[in-house]
């Protein structure tokens, strides 16, 4: 049956919250809130009271991922777009079907160059859009190649009179030339309209600024009329400026902090509205591809609305696995946007990790990759910890390594691989880097080679730069004696997990604090010596859960409704809500960034801030 016209999209650009979302309706007049899915859990909120942790082993499924052979996908890959003679760097694959051309772009290319905007659909064979939309709904084809998946649009282009043209890792883009006709402003209950009248439809892209709300039209406007405009300023809006290029207009608003604004196209004729307005996710559901669901929706927490966006992953789908993803696997050093390091990585989506020094870029937890310690826990703070076999487990974790001397004398130490200036004694290998750099004044380095010490040295002033042997290690002496510790002596080295089978585990991420354990609430936040300040802040959040199932949801949590970000408390709610019997918070704040086939889902990418370390999820052939 055809769909009522004319359907609505709303892209959705929040400039305090910094996100942006999409919703449908098919009302003219009227933007009513969309409705909730079915509450996600109908049991009682778990009680607060911990239990012990047991690992969870999930059985793979018989059904690989459903992924075309590279050499099957397309003659080419490019990762090159002009659309109208303006260059964005977005993939683009083409391919032949029974013997047609088809171009495809990745899910990025299509929301951020063209202005549609992915719907919900269980079927991970075809992905409904919305772009100006008419009686009959646009649906793509998509197709998948590691880690990018490619929507079909062919038939869209030639619906709309596009041209398209291959050269190299070039993909151009022609539309028709569209027109501008008239900007018009008018009061809802809601709040301010802004329509935007155009001839035809045209691609348009949208960059909330702190400010600054500015949308770019591929279409002409008279100079005429952007001289004879006279915008009416609200207190929502407090200016509109046009400004008109060749084959170009681009519309800068200026609104409060805290507003936030909302899109949509509407067809016969052809019109983008933008609505201000507070309301603002709604509810989206999307098979990405086999094993990646994509979710977004406003949960409640007591009198709170929350916009929460996840990820639903199935970790038995063959062809899916997890990785905890650095931007320099050759150092532990250094930091980069999650959308710089998953690309790098490639990952098909990622979650951020956990803690850092923001000032020397180190990081502040436990990482783990393929059983190699990149960075020791501290602090006895939760992790999550898995391995290829299907187990995991949420925990809070301590690692316990032991110096044994040829005398028997047993040293303890403090932390391994880590830039947290803990007394005692601290080890650093290879991992870290070829060097380590003093945390601390008057240090003392003792060099570890073939399990006997070479040398001993003061460390001096903070900042100061020693070798790590590539085959042993750095000791690292802070407010502790290194008196045993002589040339010559030899060494072992002994080391332990609490929980003991924690160190059975190839891959964990730390952060913290732990949230939901077998299925009980378990925040102790003071427990794993988070400061007053963390526990009391509202901020965004990121935590990562798994499902009584096995399902793992990777889950972005910002602004409440006319508020602030959530709470320790209210994070736990929300993963419980979402039906998790384990989870952990990660990292937040500006760090908290939710990525996907490309882009940013949750914020703009120029609000994403720099982080030490993420979760990356991969996607590949099954063998």
């Amino acid at each position: 049956m055809p769909l009522p016209k004319p359907t609505r999209i709303f892209k959705l650009i929040s400039v305090a919250w910094l996100t942006i979302a999409l919703q449908t309706t098919t009302q003219r007049a009227a933007h009513p809130q969309p409705a909730l899915d079915p509450p996600l859990s109908a049991s009682p909120p778990p009680s607060i009271s911990p239990t012990p942790a047991k690992p969870l082993t999930v059985e793979p499924p018989s059904s690989p991922l459903a992924q075309l052979p590279s050499a099957q996908l397309g003659n080419q890959l490019g990762n090159q777009v002009s659309l109208n003679g303006r260059t964005f760097n977005v993939p683009w694959s083409q391919w032949q079907t029974a013997g047609t051309s088809r171009i495809g772009l990745s899910d990025a290319a299509i929301v951020q160059l063209l202005g549609a905007q992915l719907l919900s659909t269980p079927d991970g064979a075809s992905q409904p859009i919305e772009w100006f939309p008419t009686a009959q709904r646009s649906v793509l084809t998509p197709r998948f190649a590691a880690p990018v998946r490619y929507l079909d649009i062919t038939t869209l282009a030639q619906q709309h009179g596009w041209q398209l043209q291959t050269t190299g890792q070039n993909l151009r883009i022609t539309t028709p030339t569209a027109r501008l006709v008239g900007i018009r402003q008018g009061q809802q209950p809601f709040g301010d309209r802004i329509v935007i009248d155009l001839d035809r439809p045209t691609p348009w892209q949208i960059d909330p600024q702190s400010q600054e709300f500015v949308l770019t039209l591929d279409a002409q406007t008279d100079p005429s009329f952007v001289q004879n405009f006279k915008p009416r300023a609200t207190a929502q809006v407090k200016s509109i400026k046009v400004e008109a290029g060749a084959n170009q207009t681009t519309i800068r608003l200026r609104i409060p902090i805290t507003q936030r604004s909302q899109i949509s196209t509407l067809s016969s004729p052809s019109r983008i509205v933008i609505d201000l307005r507070s309301d603002f996710l709604p509810t989206l559901n999307i098979l990405w591809t086999e094993g990646l669901r994509w979710r977004q929706q406003t949960l409640e927490v007591g009198s709170a609305r929350f916009p929460v966006i996840w990820f639903e992953v199935n970790p038995r789908q063959p062809g899916l696995s997890l990785r905890p993803i650095l931007p320099n696997p050759a150092t532990v050093t250094g930091t980069a946007s999650l959308i710089q390091t998953a690309r790098q990585s490639q990952a098909s989506a990622a979650i951020n990790g956990g803690f850092f020094n923001r000032n020397n870029q180190l990081p502040l937890g436990a990482v783990r990759l393929k059983g190699q310690w990149f960075s020791g826990p501290i602090l006895n703070r939760g992790v999550f910890a898995w391995n290829e076999t299907g187990e995991m487990k949420f925990d809070r974790l301590t690692l316990q390594e032991t110096i044994v001397l040829s005398s028997g004398q047993t040293i303890p130490l403090a932390t391994l691989n880590s830039a947290y200036p803990q007394a005692g004694i601290s080890r650093y290998t290879p991992l870290w880097g070829s060097s380590y750099s003093t945390l601390s004044d008057n240090e003392v380095l003792i060099t570890a080679q073939n399990d006997r010490i070479t040398d001993q040295r003061s460390g001096g002033k903070a900042g100061s730069a020693f070798a790590i042997p590539t085959n042993g290690y750095l000791l690292v002496a802070r407010g502790a004696t290194a008196a045993a510790l002589t040339i010559n002596t030899p060494l072992q080295l002994s080391t332990t997990t609490q929980p003991s089978d924690l160190s059975f585990y190839q891959n964990i991420v730390g952060a913290g604090p732990l949230l939901i354990q077998d299925r009980q609430i378990v925040l102790d936040a003071k427990s794993e010596k988070f400061s007053d300040a963390f526990i009391r802040e509202m901020a965004a959040r990121s935590a990562i859960g798994q499902t009584a199932t096995g399902t793992l949801l990777f889950v972005s949590v910002h602004n409440r409704v006319g508020g602030r970000g959530a709470t320790l408390t209210e994070i736990a709610q929300i993963m419980a809500q979402l039906g998790a019997v384990n989870a952990l918070n990660l990292d937040g704040g500006s760090s908290t960034t939710l990525y996907l086939g490309g882009q940013i889902l949750d914020r703009p990418p120029r609000s994403s801030a720099r982080v030490h370390n993420g979760i990356g999820i991969f996607l590949l052939p099954s063998p």
